[in-house]
């Protein structure tokens, strides 16, 4: 588990790299997240109630965690047909959102992309694990999740003052369609089992407490992910609360740096780093929903959320093979699944309870990292007893 001298990407990798990240950008900073800065237009407009939104959103959620499920169970499906069918499918649910109709319409459609996204984010995340998931590749590829949010809070705030709400999600499925082009290139094709001497190494008390950090990660991230900006922009107003989109997505576009972070250390241990920054920002949101610290934790938190997935996914790898992102990322999706429904009950007035509750899941998540980088130094510690004994 601990890194050996990693290079950084080379030129072999970097276009693969490059690639994956607008898949991701298209995926999940668009496919997934432009929902969150252009349904308050569609409440403006009477389209959707914000009753109706919630709803939408979690069909949404509903749909990435049955992508990821499926993946997870036949990983067969994880290939170059499927990939380019999710990308006709992420991009067609999003222009076909224009048309008028009940709200199961809507609903049906953003359960549709939540699916295409999964096996999007697969697809792209497994060619970046055949690429060896290491260096500046993998910071280069999740960054373009960043770059996604970024642009759709960008599109929010230009667009939406002159042009009616339609207009903004054609203009967010266009950006999907130019994104995803680059990323057909990828080499997309099921994970190979572990090998035998992978096998041997693979601590399951590891690979357990992993999946549970992850999964609590999904519960911590959605609740923040999901009313970050209506409480500041109940505190500030809906402009600064768009704002504080564009910093998340500007916070999560650097992804390179904890890949820096996972050679200093292990990316185990990185990864209990940027869980416990994470919980920072969701305890900064319980004290106060001002302009200085929400700009704060919106750049705590775009700074983490894509970092937790991309070293969590490769400490996955290590632990299991190249599958490992298909099962992460259900496990992940039940936890965003889960997120709304735990704090709604407590969502009234405010938000404050609601961050409570993000951060006491993320403390809960950062203490089942910890057990990941103990066992993976004691297993990394007995392969070095190992190494030594055969020398004697």
């Amino acid at each position: 588990m601990t890194d050996t001298a990693v290079a950084p990407a080379s030129r072999s990798t970097v276009g693969p790299a490059l690639a994956a990240g607008a898949g991701l950008a298209a995926a999940v900073g668009v496919g997934r997240f432009a929902y969150t800065p252009l349904m308050p237009a569609m409440v403006d407009a009477h389209r959707i109630d914000a009753h109706e939104g919630a709803l939408i959103a979690a069909a949404n959620y509903a749909g990435y965690l049955a992508g990821a499920l499926l993946l997870a169970r036949r990983p067969d499906l994880n290939n170059a047909r499927s990939f380019r069918l999710a990308a006709l499918t992420l991009v067609m649910s999003e222009a076909l959102l224009v048309m008028p109709g009940p709200t199961v319409l809507p609903t049906a459609l953003r359960l549709i992309a939540g699916v295409a996204s999964a096996v999007l984010f697969v697809g792209c995340a497994g060619a970046i694990a055949r690429l060896g998931g290491h260096g500046h590749a993998a910071g280069i590829a999740f960054g373009g999740v960043g770059l996604g949010i970024a642009l759709t809070g960008l599109l929010a705030l230009a667009a939406r003052p002159v042009l009616p709400w339609q207009a903004l999600w054609l203009g967010a499925a266009g950006l999907t369609a130019v994104l995803l082009v680059p990323a057909l290139r990828l080499d997309i094709h099921p994970g190979h089992r572990a090998t035998e001497t992978s096998s041997r190494q693979r601590s399951t008390r590891a690979w357990r407490a992993l999946l549970v950090a992850y999964s609590l990660e999904g519960v911590g991230y959605i609740v923040i992910g999901t009313f970050l900006v209506a409480a500041v922009g109940a505190y500030s107003g809906p402009t600064v609360g768009s704002a504080m989109w564009v910093i998340v997505g500007a916070g999560a576009a650097p992804v390179v740096l904890w890949g820096m972070a996972a050679r200093r250390w292990t990316p185990a241990a990185a990864l209990v780093v940027a869980l416990l920054a994470q919980c920072g920002s969701a305890a900064l949101l319980t004290l106060s929903t001002a302009i200085w610290p929400a700009i704060v934790s919106a750049a705590l938190f775009g700074g983490t959320f894509m970092g937790i997935t991309m070293l969590a996914i490769r400490v996955g790898t290590e632990l299991s093979d190249h599958r490992a992102a298909a099962t992460l990322t259900a496990g992940y999706g039940s936890g965003q699944m889960l997120g709304p429904l735990v704090v709604a009950p407590v969502i009234g007035d405010g938000y404050t309870v609601a961050f409570v509750i993000a951060t006491v899941v993320l403390i809960a998540a950062s203490a089942a990292a910890v057990v990941v980088v103990r066992e993976a130094s004691r297993l990394s510690l007995r392969s070095t007893n190992r190494r030594s004994s055969l020398e004697l």
